[in-house]
Parts: structure tokens; C-alpha cells; sequence
């Protein structure tokens, strides 16, 4: 794999036109997993599991801007946030995660570029330990803004969903993963 990061080894990133289209595609993508959700008593959506995505497929620099777009769509009164949500949601009680999704996206890219993730087990491991990342800026935005104490957050707002963004972290490093061995299987 003489490339890094998959979407450069498929389709190159020379040129504004494709970058474009990865940025739009992936923030579009984003905005439809964001609205599938499932779960009882806290649902769940696919966000983060798209995010992961993009940033271990597109690496650092192109999920950023991916990431940055995508918010962009919210802040201008588009309804791409999980269950609909648009602009208000970039000052609510949840802004923190959207926020740090931009870091979960760039530094997924990051450690594919670095070579942190080569296999599917590391980048397994990458991937859910960007996760639990993504709980600093969700947990501190609402301590901060609403005086929430860190136990609060953590059984309301943190340990419903660890399993979920563990099982979501291991899909997106399959994902990835299968898309370089297709790849390679095409190429040989």
C-alpha cells in the first residue's frame, strides 16, 4: 500500500473537484447516518460510526474540512444533527460532541497517515480510542454550561453509550479495512 489513506490510493486527491466531491459526499454521508438512530432507553445514531469512517478513509486534512462542512450544513438551519437537529444544536447541551467530532475526524485521519492504524486490529484500537476522546469536549461542554457534575454526565451521558462506540469503532476499522483489501484484490 504505497498510499496511506484509502480514498488516495482509489481515486487520488490531485485537484480541487475531487477534494470537493469527497468533502460534500462525506459530509452528506455524515448528515444520513446522523439520522438513523436505534436504542432504547438512550438511542443510539450512526454518526460517529460515519465519522470514523471519514476520517480513517479520507485522512486528517480531508476530514476536517469533511467535518467543518458538515457543521457548516447545521449552522445554516439544515437539519443534518441526529433526530433533525440543525443550527440551535451548536449551543445545546450536545454541542461539545458535535464540536470534538471535527477532532475525532481529523485525528482518525491522522493515525492512518502516521501509521498508527495498519490492520484491523489497530485500527480497531485507533478507532475506539478516539471515541473515548470524543467524551472530553461532549462532557466538559455540558459541565461547563449547564453545572453538571462530572458523575451526572458520566451515568447519563457517557455510560449508555460506551458499548455502542465500542462495536461502532470495530465496524468502521472492517469497513476501512475491507476497502483496502478489495482494493488490493482489484490491483493483484
Amino acid at each position: 500500500m504505497a498510499d496511506t489513506v484509502l480514498s488516495k490510493a482509489v481515486i487520488g486527491h490531485e485537484g480541487v473537484t475531487k477534494k470537493l466531491g469527497l468533502v460534500i459526499g462525506g459530509s452528506l454521508f455524515i448528515a444520513m447516518a446522523a439520522q438513523v438512530s436505534f436504542g432504547w432507553p438512550v438511542p443510539m445514531s450512526l454518526q460517529t460510526l460515519a465519522i470514523l469512517i471519514v476520517g480513517l478513509t479520507f485522512g486528517s486534512q480531508l476530514g476536517l474540512a469533511t467535518l467543518v462542512t458538515y457543521l457548516g450544513y447545521g449552522a445554516m438551519g439544515l437539519p443534518v444533527f441526529a433526530n433533525g437537529a440543525s443550527g440551535a444544536a451548536l449551543m445545546g447541551p450536545t454541542a461539545g460532541f458535535l464540536y470534538g467530532f471535527v477532532a475525532m475526524a481529523f485525528l482518525a485521519g491522522l493515525a492512518v497517515e502516521k501509521g498508527l492504524a495498519r490492520g484491523v486490529v489497530s485500527t480497531a484500537a485507533v478507532a475506539m480510542a478516539i471515541s473515548a476522546l470524543l467524551y472530553v469536549p461532549g462532557l466538559a461542554w455540558p459541565a461547563l454550561v449547564m453545572g453538571k457534575t462530572m458523575p451526572e454526565l458520566w451515568a447519563g451521558w457517557m455510560a449508555p453509550f460506551l458499548l455502542g462506540d465500542a462495536v461502532k469503532a470495530v465496524i468502521a476499522a472492517m469497513v476501512v479495512w475491507g476497502g483496502w483489501k478489495a482494493l488490493q484484490a482489484r490491483k493483484g
